[in-house]
């Protein structure tokens, strides 16, 4: 069945921002961890320098099955998929309260994976079906900002909790965050119209259908230009503050990712309503690899700073918004969703040490060099895979 045939004829923004809510909570199983890294010694004094397993173990089973990840939930069914994700993930963050062993914790934390991989398929393939034609762009743009929300509600709300109540109380207060969505979710999404479940991809048909998402231009397109972005966003967050003036070096990186959010929810809407969403994303990497010239000629100037976060914000929305564009089926939105989901995966894990590695060679001019090479190549990827679909299309 195609999902112009059940697509709801008005957009129901109030199951649009639940679903958003969701990814709050998926971002949140990142970020919880983050937020309050600094201090995951004082639970677990003895794990030393494992303790950034407590960050990566979420991203393993993203990374290792994202892309098939859209075969199970199609079958499985996107509104059972989603909701069930959120109580996997409220169940893990309730035990992880409890003050487990670290082992265990470990544990909950590679299980979490499996429901954060749940909620970022699921969920953005649901909102294209609940949305009229013409809102899918603003849709998917307020997706793509749950990240940047959630870690920055974490840093408001989250860390005033740590410090009233302890550190166990964040991974409390998750778990009661993703069992509301659970029950909201559960209550809201039997009134919308999915697609029917497909069958169940069988463990032999795995790899054929890797190749088949990885050879298709329309699917692998969004996870290809998202693999460029997510290698460079988080690591040059992370790298970038000690090549800033330290008068200005807080308030630049805390504004960097609320820029992106903004210029993602204004300019991009605005852009997305005019022109195909691909086009929006290379010009974002293009404006990104003209801010990043810009930091290489004025080294750590502010305003080039937040010229790079203007950027960022294009590529974030339209990036989302192209997967629906591209692909008109609700399974083959599932499918490329979850390779974004292995691609950005994939992005985080790489690019920090990258960046790192690029900064111990060349120092700030081999980060921003190696920046601009990528940017360069999340346009130029694009740009190719355009050209295959046109071939495509001409066969």
């Amino acid at each position: 069945m195609s999902t112009s045939a059940i697509r709801a004829p008005q957009t129901r923004w109030s199951v649009v921002m639940i679903i958003w809510a969701a990814g709050l909570g998926a971002a949140a199983q990142y970020g919880k961890i983050s937020v309050i890294f600094d201090q995951l010694g004082l639970l677990y004094p003895g794990a030393g320098a494992s303790l950034s397993l407590t960050v990566t173990m979420v991203g393993v089973l993203g990374i290792l099955l994202g892309v098939v990840a859209g075969g199970f939930v199609a079958s499985f069914g996107y509104r059972r998929s989603l909701v069930w994700a959120l109580w996997i993930g409220a169940a893990m963050s309730a035990l992880q309260a409890l003050h487990l062993p670290y082992a265990v914790f470990l544990a909950t934390r590679l299980v979490e994976g499996l429901s954060h991989l749940g909620i970022v398929v699921a969920a953005p393939t649901l909102i294209p079906q609940i949305c009229s034609p013409r809102h899918r762009g603003t849709a998917m743009s307020i997706w793509s900002t749950f990240f940047g929300v959630s870690f920055a509600l974490l840093v408001w709300f989250g860390l005033p909790l740590v410090a009233g109540f302890g550190l166990l109380s964040l991974f409390a207060a998750h778990a009661v965050f993703m069992a509301v969505l659970a029950l909201a979710l559960g209550w809201v999404l039997k009134s919308v119209d999915v697609p029917p479940r497909l069958p169940l991809p069988r463990l032999a048909e795995l790899p054929a259908l890797h190749m088949a998402i990885y050879r298709s231009p329309q699917k692998v397109a969004p996870a290809a230009g998202w693999l460029f972005y997510t290698t460079c966003f988080v690591a040059i967050l992370t790298v970038l503050p000690p090549h800033l003036d330290p008068a200005v070096r807080v308030s630049v990186i805390s504004a960097m990712p609320l820029v992106s959010i903004v210029i993602s929810m204004t300019l991009g809407v605005w852009l997305l309503r005019r022109m195909p969403a691909v086009v929006v994303v290379q010009a974002g990497f293009l404006l990104a690899a003209a801010a990043a010239v810009w930091m290489l000629l004025m080294s750590g100037l502010p305003l080039a700073c937040l010229a790079l976060a203007v950027a960022f914000g294009l590529v974030q929305g339209a990036s989302f918004a192209s997967v629906p564009q591209l692909n008109a089926e609700a399974s083959e939105q599932a499918q490329s969703n979850g390779a974004m989901s292995q691609a950005g995966n994939m992005g985080n894990a790489i690019g920090t040490p990258l960046m790192v590695l690029a900064v111990t060679l060349a120092g700030y001019v081999g980060m921003m060099l190696v920046a601009l090479i990528l940017f360069l190549g999340g346009f130029a990827v694009h740009m190719i895979l355009a050209r295959r679909r046109v071939q495509t299309d001409a066969i």
